[in-house]
């Protein structure tokens, strides 16, 4: 079974003539389904340009939702419409609803899941930190507050995610030798990239979700019989990270304006 793998294609940056050459592009690799880790769009278009991917590639599309997915919008709204896509026999699934997907024709049995993540402020100096995101000021739920209703905000969505993450793992696990983990934020410091380094304390507290990544080391060091495979973006660069001799994560690079595939993943 072949995966393409793509994240942080920001197709609102980007024309359909454009947008039509990303699908024939990924096509053209012969690939059995599409996995897309987040930033697709901003809130008011994400929905139509992901089901609009789709529906052009003509293959099982599976995404998860990033922070830029939401500007613009709420978060709430946006997940409320892709759980109603889910519902009604999209071209694109979100992850985040799924549930556990079994990825027949695999070589061995495998299991895909996916939560969105969020940069959680557990890892790095929060307190100290002056880095500041759009975020903070084009989603719904996150502008303009108070800096310690911030920090309280962020940590309830990271572990929200770890919380709707934990169960799926736990799932998968009872029958997969392998599990693709597919989220937007980076679980852990070592897989925070940025231009071939791991970002700094100022950097991480908006860059990792911690949360997630305690379950999903947890799942795994538990079961060693079976390895994951986790699939993230929102750094935009590239890199891979040994977390245990059965969880590798891969972080996808990024260019506004210019989407690509990131991977071919042969399971």
């Amino acid at each position: 079974m072949r995966l393409a793998w793509l994240t942080d294609i920001h197709l609102d940056f980007i024309d359909p003539p454009a947008r039509a050459a990303l699908a024939a592009a990924i096509r053209a690799e012969a690939p059995d389904g599409v996995i897309v880790t987040g930033d697709i769009a901003i809130a008011p278009t994400v929905q139509a340009l992901i089901t609009e991917l789709g529906a052009a590639i003509g293959l099982p599309l599976w995404f998860v939702l990033g922070n830029h997915d939401f500007y613009r919008g709420s978060v709430d709204e946006v997940r409320a419409r892709a759980t109603a896509a889910n519902q009604h026999d999209s071209a694109a699934t979100w992850l985040q609803a799924a549930g556990v997907i079994r990825l027949a024709g695999a070589s061995v049995p495998t299991a895909l899941v996916g939560v969105d993540g969020w940069g959680d402020g557990r890892l790095g100096d929060f307190a100290r930190t002056r880095v500041e995101l759009n975020d903070f000021y084009l989603i719904d739920e996150l502008s303009r507050i108070p800096r310690g209703v911030l920090r309280t905000r962020l940590a309830a969505y990271g572990d929200e995610a770890a919380a709707t993450l934990a169960p799926l793992l736990a799932e998968a696990l009872t029958w997969a030798e392998h599990v693709i983990v597919a989220t937007h934020v980076p679980p852990f410091r070592e897989a925070c990239w940025h231009e071939g380094a791991i970002s700094d304390d100022n950097w991480l507290p908006f860059f990792t979700c911690a949360a997630t990544g305690e379950v999903i080391r947890a799942a795994l060091a538990a079961v060693p019989r079976a390895r994951a495979t986790v699939l993230c973006g929102h750094t935009h660069s590239s890199g891979e990270a040994t977390i245990l001799p059965n969880l590798t994560v891969l972080t996808g690079a990024a260019d506004y304006g210019h989407p690509r595939l990131q991977r071919i993943l042969e399971l």
